[in-house]
């Protein structure tokens, strides 16, 4: 499992790209972005028009991990971005047991026969967030990336494009 991070736009899934095109010619992608309103509708069109028409892609935003157990095995690379999306849909969803969602899907990917690369964003940098919500997102995003660093063979922080190696 390869985990790639960083702040906005900083390449994190262009990096994703390429990590999963070394990993072999049977390609898989699981969005996890939900096209809520014309901004974020434009953002996923921009993230499919830069992925190969050879790449098989899911949407899924909540049910990753029994996604990833039903494809995995079938692809040499299956590429999970992102992880920020997923939880964000998580919360929102009202599924309890976020850390539980979490640990599995985490586990899974470690466990996975295909190559798993997950792209996640690092949130914590920035200022506190001013509501509740905001700073449990924050913290649980904070506790997904420190899971999935731990159970990750690499792990990548992406900087202005540039990536570096960290694990």
């Amino acid at each position: 499992m390869i985990l790639i991070g960083g702040g906005s736009r900083c390449g994190k899934s262009t990096a994703a790209l390429a990590r999963l095109k070394a990993a072999g010619p049977r390609q898989a992608f699981i969005a996890t972005g939900v096209a809520g309103d014309q901004e974020m509708q434009e953002r996923i069109e921009h993230h499919r028009l830069s992925r190969d028409p050879a790449i098989t892609v899911w949407e899924e935003p909540i049910a990753v991990a029994d996604r990833l157990a039903s494809i995995d095995g079938q692809y040499d690379g299956i590429v999970i971005d992102c992880l920020t999306f997923w939880l964000s849909n998580l919360m929102l969803s009202g599924t309890a047991g976020w850390n539980e969602s979490y640990t599995e899907l985490i586990e899974r990917s470690a466990r996975a026969v295909s190559q798993v690369i997950l792209v996640t964003n690092e949130v914590g940098c920035g200022v506190v967030p001013s509501t509740l919500l905001g700073r449990q997102f924050r913290d649980e995003q904070g506790r997904l990336n420190q899971l999935a660093a731990s159970h990750a063979s690499e792990v990548y922080w992406m900087v202005f494009g540039l990536s570096m190696r960290i694990k």
